[in-house]
């Protein structure tokens, strides 16, 4: 017998409502909005970190089949392994910033939650995401090609793919990221098993890979080796990426995942969201 919407949690064989995902959505986001700064941080350094596995593994792959693969061939498995750490991150249910950038709004649009409540979330988990990449780039950079698995060129060439772009260029290609990160939040939430979700991670980073898409926090992984390795890549470029593909994720879910979502969900009447 078939639930009536919003009574409880649908079967695993029902599609979840959508007053359920946005009502989901909002207390997940509370939860983030009220804990602790410290455990905020903590569970962010461990995004941050966790998210490293898949630029690395997407340089070793790059290393070993040099020369051997096509360039097609190349691309789709790098893409896939891209996708790798956000499945540890998503699954592992620690704080990622651009998850965030559209779970924490809606409380916020709700007015569950202020606007300082989300800025402190914001500052906290982007600023742990930031020291984890970087200190696991410099674990990379440092092991890595000492043990023979990834030689410096691959690092770079995978930083220039996110760098070598007008400005312009790099920041609608940010807002898409950030909407698609945007949409994984809500798909996560709508998806009923493991399984599930796991599909969801992979399909969503995947895309985010194989277009080359600026994450600003797996991105870091990918340009600030790149950086350490060759002269061509410097400070400011760095800077500039950082500060497009920031502002470019915030955007494109904020805008195009939390606000519409939300909007039509409730202009269309099917929430008791305020």
């Amino acid at each position: 017998m078939s639930q009536t919407e919003g009574s409880g949690p649908a079967s695993s064989d029902e599609q979840t409502p959508q007053r359920a995902i946005l009502e989901s959505e909002i207390e997940h986001g509370l939860n983030e909005l009220q804990r602790p700064t410290g455990g905020l941080f903590l569970s962010a350094l461990s995004a941050g970190l966790d998210i490293g596995f898949g630029p690395l593994l997407m340089a070793t792959v790059a290393t070993t089949a040099a020369g051997i693969w096509a360039d097609v061939t190349q691309s789709l498995v790098l893409a896939n392994l891209y996708a790798i750490g956000f499945v540890f991150v998503v699954l592992g249910r620690s704080e990622l910033f651009t998850e965030h950038t559209t779970l924490a709004v809606i409380p916020v649009l709700n007015g569950d939650a202020s606007t300082s409540q989300l800025g402190r979330l914001w500052g906290v988990v982007y600023a742990g995401n930031v020291v984890g990449a970087g200190v696991f780039s410099v674990i990379a950079v440092t092991v890595a090609p000492s043990f023979g698995i990834v030689e410096p060129s691959a690092f770079v060439e995978l930083g220039k793919q996110l760098v070598d772009h007008p400005v312009e260029a790099k920041f609608t290609a940010a807002i898409l990221a950030g909407w698609l990160m945007g949409l994984l939040s809500w798909l996560v939430s709508a998806a009923q098993e493991t399984i599930s979700r796991t599909l969801f991670v992979w399909l969503v980073a995947t895309t985010i890979g194989i277009a080359h898409l600026p994450h600003c926090i797996a991105g870091i992984v990918e340009v600030l080796p790149a950086m350490l390795f060759s002269s061509e890549i410097g400070l400011a470029t760095f800077v500039e990426f950082m500060v497009v593909s920031t502002v470019g994720n915030a955007i494109g879910g904020t805008v195009f995942v939390a606000l519409l979502k939300y909007g039509h969900v409730v202009r269309g009447g099917s929430t008791t969201a305020r």
